[in-house]
């Protein structure tokens, strides 16, 4: 006869790797929520006794930690702190036959769209008409809208489509439904999050929609920003920049990964641009929104990069002056095209390739973050740390942009907005005080 537990279920959710996968790990958590079971995310108390972890299988570093969290879970279990682990995400989707070999002691392993399965781990129910009620783990007052899942580019540095399966838009309407719920609860600030912002829209209305997804989101009330994130160069719908020019609460700010600029590696990559093409947009993006922040990631030694190639990106960031640029190194990834071609660029040299572009960015952030100088921005405050407050302008993203740093003798309320005058630049800080 099974014996009944003394003590009720307590679920820790661990979410690694990017902001889609903490989205999906704060619908999971609703969902627990909804079916009467105490769940905790990312709790260092060490008061629950099942883990689920949410892991991210994009390149090598992140794969790593993704199978050494899931290793220490394991050995918390095997100590009898913990009765279960459960793993699931990107890195369980792609490796799970060789994940069940080499860890047997995880209890079951789920894809990235299972979340159902998951739930009859503990005899719950997918509660459909729980949209949008997400168990938010970002502060109050900011927190991401996932509009798609999946993508239908062939990138050949990219494992993404492998794990997360063709594109799929979420209906307007749901998402607009979801907006709603995050503002009654007091959010203020949503970032919209898909693979590519851009194709949204074309599998379900079979055309680009993103424009009158925007409009519809700006209409919500309460939500003051609306931020872009991963939009895709090719085919880019410029409407879109009408709404963000007539919109007041739509930020302006584009995150477009580009991933290089010469045209060897952009055809090596599968990217269906060329430079030429991409200034040409550039352009005709900063001429309907002079005003426009535009943030772009790149890819540091791609099969078969030269020192041309490393020199004609350069040229081009000099050239493009973007605001925000991040960057990587190649992750040679089974499974895509790119993983055909020699890796033969070592790692010390992607490495070194990547510090040189950084270091000729961190000069042109410079330059722009001195031209702000006097100037008086709206700033969102995120947080106080050691006595002073830490905040962003519309220009700025969550963990990955700059803050503006600013002291006060006065109280400054977390997720308020403020008028902050800038008195002092950094190669990406800014410091100011705010006008009162």
């Amino acid at each position: 006869m099974k014996s009944k537990k003394l003590y009720k279920d307590r679920v820790n959710i661990i979410t690694l790797g990017c902001s889609k996968n903490l989205v999906d790990s704060e619908v999971l958590s609703g969902q627990l929520k909804a079916n009467e079971i105490d769940v905790v995310h990312e709790n260092a108390k060490l008061d629950h006794n099942i883990v689920v972890v949410n892991t991210c299988g994009f390149i090598d570093k992140a794969k790593e930690e993704s199978v050494n969290t899931i290793l220490d879970q394991v050995e918390l279990k095997r100590k009898g702190k913990l009765d279960k682990v459960y793993v699931t995400g990107c890195l369980s989707e792609r490796y799970r036959n060789d994940l069940e070999n080499e860890i047997p002691e995880v209890d079951a392993w789920f894809g990235t769209l299972e979340l159902p399965l998951i739930l009859k781990q503990f005899d719950a129910d997918y509660k459909s008409e729980l949209l949008g009620e997400r168990m938010l783990s970002t502060p109050q007052h900011y927190a991401y809208l996932k509009i798609s899942e999946g993508c239908n580019r062939t990138c050949a540095f990219c494992a993404i489509p492998l794990m997360r399966g063709a594109h799929i838009s979420r209906p307007i309407e749901d998402l607009v439904a979801e907006a709603e719920s995050l503002a009654r609860r007091g959010i203020k600030e949503i970032m919209l999050i898909a693979q590519e912002l851009t194709y949204y829209g074309l599998d379900l209305y079979k055309q680009r929609m993103l424009a009158t997804l925007l409009n519809r989101l700006a209409d919500v009330q309460g939500i003051e920003w609306i931020r872009l994130h991963y939009a895709y160069p090719n085919k880019f719908p410029l409407e879109v920049l009408d709404v963000m020019r007539e919109r007041s609460n739509v930020c302006n700010y584009l995150d477009m990964p580009l991933q290089h600029a010469s045209n060897n590696m952009l055809k090596a990559m599968k990217r269906q641009s060329t430079r030429q093409e991409m200034e040409e947009l550039i352009a005709a993006i900063r001429e309907k929104n002079p005003g426009i922040c535009l943030r772009t990631t790149l890819i540091a030694g791609f099969p078969g990069e030269t020192r041309a190639d490393v020199e004609e990106l350069k040229d081009f960031l000099t050239r493009m002056r973007f605001d925000r640029v991040g960057i990587f190194t190649y992750s040679h990834e089974e499974g895509t095209s790119g993983y055909q071609l020699a890796d033969d660029v070592p790692a010390e040299e992607k490495q070194a390739r990547a510090q040189e572009i950084m270091e000729l960015q961190q000069e042109i952030s410079y330059e722009k973050n001195l031209e702000k100088i006097g100037k008086v921005f709206k700033v969102i405050i995120d947080k106080k740390e050691a006595g002073r407050y830490l905040g962003r302008t519309e220009f700025d993203s969550v963990e990955v942009d700059n803050e503006v740093v600013i002291q006060s003798s006065r109280k400054l309320n977390i997720g308020d907005f403020y008028n902050v005058k800038i008195t002092k630049a950094y190669d990406y800080d800014l410091e100011g005080e705010v006008i009162w």
